[in-house]
Protein backbone atom coordinates (compact mmCIF):
# COMPACT_ATOMS: atom_id res chain seq x y z
CA UNK A 1 0.00 0.00 0.00
CA UNK A 2 2.95 2.20 0.80
CA UNK A 3 4.46 1.43 -1.96
CA UNK A 4 1.41 2.42 -4.38
CA UNK A 5 1.01 5.76 -2.57
CA UNK A 6 5.01 6.28 -3.23
CA UNK A 7 4.47 6.08 -7.41
CA UNK A 8 1.17 8.14 -7.21
CA UNK A 9 3.04 10.73 -5.52
CA UNK A 10 6.32 10.85 -7.50
CA UNK A 11 3.57 10.46 -10.91
CA UNK A 12 1.99 13.44 -9.99
CA UNK A 13 5.21 15.14 -8.56
CA UNK A 14 6.61 14.21 -12.49
CA UNK A 15 3.62 15.85 -13.95
CA UNK A 16 3.62 19.17 -12.20
CA UNK A 17 7.30 19.15 -13.33
CA UNK A 18 6.78 18.49 -16.44
CA UNK A 19 3.52 21.87 -16.40
CA UNK A 20 6.12 23.75 -14.73
CA UNK A 21 8.80 23.22 -17.27
CA UNK A 22 6.18 23.80 -20.30
CA UNK A 23 6.18 27.11 -22.43
CA UNK A 24 2.55 26.89 -22.12
CA UNK A 25 2.93 27.42 -18.38
CA UNK A 26 5.10 30.30 -18.50
CA UNK A 27 2.82 32.18 -21.47
CA UNK A 28 -0.36 31.78 -19.52
CA UNK A 29 1.64 32.59 -15.98
CA UNK A 30 2.64 36.05 -17.63
CA UNK A 31 -0.47 36.41 -19.38
CA UNK A 32 -1.79 36.16 -15.64
CA UNK A 33 0.95 38.62 -13.97
CA UNK A 34 0.11 41.30 -16.38
CA UNK A 35 -3.52 40.39 -15.11
CA UNK A 36 -2.86 41.36 -11.86
CA UNK A 37 -0.32 44.54 -12.51
CA UNK A 38 -3.54 45.84 -14.66
CA UNK A 39 -5.47 45.08 -11.34
CA UNK A 40 -2.46 48.07 -9.34
CA UNK A 41 -4.12 51.14 -10.72
CA UNK A 42 -3.42 54.80 -9.92
CA UNK A 43 -7.08 56.56 -11.94
CA UNK A 44 -5.42 59.52 -13.71
CA UNK A 45 -7.46 60.97 -16.82
CA UNK A 46 -7.18 59.83 -19.74
CA UNK A 47 -5.06 56.59 -18.97
CA UNK A 48 -4.60 55.67 -16.04
CA UNK A 49 -1.04 54.31 -13.84
CA UNK A 50 -0.47 50.73 -13.78
CA UNK A 51 2.57 47.70 -13.09
CA UNK A 52 0.97 46.01 -16.40
CA UNK A 53 3.52 47.64 -18.37
CA UNK A 54 6.76 46.41 -16.25
CA UNK A 55 5.35 42.77 -16.45
CA UNK A 56 5.09 43.45 -20.56
CA UNK A 57 9.12 43.71 -20.01
CA UNK A 58 9.49 40.83 -17.92
CA UNK A 59 7.56 38.83 -20.30
CA UNK A 60 10.09 39.55 -22.65
CA UNK A 61 13.18 39.06 -20.88
CA UNK A 62 12.31 36.13 -18.87
CA UNK A 63 10.72 34.12 -22.07
CA UNK A 64 12.25 35.47 -25.05
CA UNK A 65 10.74 37.63 -27.74
CA UNK A 66 8.41 34.62 -29.39
CA UNK A 67 7.09 33.44 -25.87
CA UNK A 68 6.61 36.94 -24.75
CA UNK A 69 4.81 38.02 -27.13
CA UNK A 70 2.74 35.30 -27.16
CA UNK A 71 1.63 36.29 -23.16
CA UNK A 72 0.67 38.95 -24.11
CA UNK A 73 -1.24 38.27 -27.33
CA UNK A 74 -2.99 35.60 -24.50
CA UNK A 75 -3.54 38.42 -22.04
CA UNK A 76 -4.96 40.57 -25.01
CA UNK A 77 -6.66 37.94 -26.45
CA UNK A 78 -9.16 36.94 -22.81
CA UNK A 79 -9.80 40.80 -22.29
CA UNK A 80 -10.95 40.85 -25.57
CA UNK A 81 -13.68 37.84 -25.41
CA UNK A 82 -14.78 38.90 -22.00
CA UNK A 83 -12.91 38.25 -19.20
CA UNK A 84 -12.48 41.42 -16.56
CA UNK A 85 -8.90 41.19 -16.74
CA UNK A 86 -7.84 44.85 -18.22
CA UNK A 87 -7.17 47.76 -15.90
CA UNK A 88 -10.15 48.49 -13.34
CA UNK A 89 -11.20 44.78 -14.23
CA UNK A 90 -12.42 46.34 -17.66
CA UNK A 91 -12.88 43.65 -20.52
CA UNK A 92 -14.15 43.60 -24.32
CA UNK A 93 -12.72 44.43 -27.64
CA UNK A 94 -13.90 47.66 -27.65
CA UNK A 95 -10.59 48.49 -24.83
CA UNK A 96 -8.47 48.06 -27.52
CA UNK A 97 -10.38 50.65 -29.61
CA UNK A 98 -10.70 53.11 -26.49
CA UNK A 99 -8.43 55.72 -25.59
CA UNK A 100 -6.14 53.24 -23.89
CA UNK A 101 -5.81 50.80 -27.08
CA UNK A 102 -2.49 52.02 -28.61
CA UNK A 103 -1.01 50.87 -25.29
CA UNK A 104 -2.94 48.00 -24.85
CA UNK A 105 -2.07 46.34 -29.13
CA UNK A 106 1.43 47.68 -28.13
CA UNK A 107 2.04 44.59 -25.72
CA UNK A 108 3.10 42.54 -27.89
CA UNK A 109 5.21 44.32 -29.69
CA UNK A 110 7.41 45.89 -26.71
CA UNK A 111 7.13 42.09 -25.69
CA UNK A 112 8.93 41.07 -28.87
CA UNK A 113 11.24 43.78 -28.93
CA UNK A 114 12.82 43.70 -25.36
CA UNK A 115 13.38 40.10 -25.80
CA UNK A 116 15.02 40.48 -28.95
CA UNK A 117 17.44 42.35 -27.79
CA UNK A 118 18.05 40.15 -24.51
CA UNK A 119 18.64 36.92 -26.04
CA UNK A 120 21.47 36.93 -27.61
CA UNK A 121 23.36 39.66 -24.78
CA UNK A 122 22.35 39.68 -21.28
CA UNK A 123 24.83 43.02 -19.82
CA UNK A 124 23.38 45.57 -18.12
CA UNK A 125 23.82 47.68 -20.64
CA UNK A 126 21.83 45.82 -22.84
CA UNK A 127 19.24 44.98 -20.25
CA UNK A 128 18.47 48.66 -19.69
CA UNK A 129 18.37 49.23 -23.80
CA UNK A 130 15.90 46.64 -23.78
CA UNK A 131 13.30 47.53 -21.15
CA UNK A 132 13.64 51.44 -22.07
CA UNK A 133 13.11 50.88 -25.66
CA UNK A 134 10.06 48.36 -24.71
CA UNK A 135 8.75 50.71 -22.59
CA UNK A 136 9.15 53.82 -25.29
CA UNK A 137 7.40 51.55 -27.76
CA UNK A 138 4.48 51.35 -25.48
CA UNK A 139 4.26 54.64 -24.51
CA UNK A 140 4.85 55.98 -28.15
CA UNK A 141 1.71 53.48 -29.37
CA UNK A 142 -0.38 54.73 -26.56
CA UNK A 143 0.13 58.30 -27.09
CA UNK A 144 -0.16 58.16 -31.00
CA UNK A 145 -3.53 55.64 -30.28
CA UNK A 146 -4.65 58.47 -27.69
CA UNK A 147 -4.05 61.62 -30.25
CA UNK A 148 -6.96 60.40 -32.26
CA UNK A 149 -9.49 60.75 -29.58
CA UNK A 150 -7.98 64.50 -28.38
CA UNK A 151 -8.70 65.54 -32.25
CA UNK A 152 -5.00 64.41 -33.38
CA UNK A 153 -3.32 66.66 -30.63
CA UNK A 154 -0.61 64.87 -30.44
CA UNK A 155 1.77 66.97 -28.18
CA UNK A 156 -1.29 67.33 -26.18
CA UNK A 157 -1.50 62.99 -26.29
CA UNK A 158 2.39 62.81 -25.68
CA UNK A 159 1.99 65.04 -22.51
CA UNK A 160 -1.07 63.08 -21.22
CA UNK A 161 -0.25 59.45 -22.26
CA UNK A 162 3.69 59.47 -21.67
CA UNK A 163 5.67 62.23 -20.27
CA UNK A 164 3.11 62.20 -16.76
CA UNK A 165 4.62 58.86 -16.20
CA UNK A 166 7.90 59.59 -17.00
CA UNK A 167 8.82 59.65 -13.37
CA UNK A 168 6.90 56.13 -12.54
CA UNK A 169 7.91 54.58 -15.90
CA UNK A 170 12.08 55.03 -14.67
CA UNK A 171 10.89 53.73 -11.31
CA UNK A 172 9.28 50.55 -13.65
CA UNK A 173 11.92 50.26 -15.56
CA UNK A 174 14.88 50.10 -12.79
CA UNK A 175 12.73 47.66 -10.86
CA UNK A 176 12.11 45.60 -14.07
CA UNK A 177 16.37 45.44 -14.37
CA UNK A 178 16.48 44.46 -10.19
CA UNK A 179 14.36 41.97 -10.91
CA UNK A 180 15.51 40.38 -14.09
CA UNK A 181 18.95 40.34 -12.82
CA UNK A 182 18.23 38.98 -9.67
CA UNK A 183 16.34 36.07 -10.93
CA UNK A 184 17.98 35.52 -14.22
CA UNK A 185 21.46 34.04 -12.64
CA UNK A 186 18.83 31.04 -11.88
CA UNK A 187 16.17 31.70 -14.54
CA UNK A 188 17.97 32.95 -17.70
CA UNK A 189 15.31 32.71 -19.58
CA UNK A 190 12.48 30.30 -18.91
CA UNK A 191 11.12 27.33 -20.92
Amino acid sequence: MLIKENAKSNTLIEILSKVRNSQIFWIVTFSFLTFLGAQVTVPTQPVPFTLQTMIVLLSGAFLGARNGALAQITYLLAGSLGLPIFAEFGFGFAKLFGPTGGYLLAFPIAAFITGLIIENKRSTLRIAAAMIFGSLVILLSGSLFLSLFMNGDFKNALFSGAIIFSVWDVIKISASISIYKAFSKKYPQLP
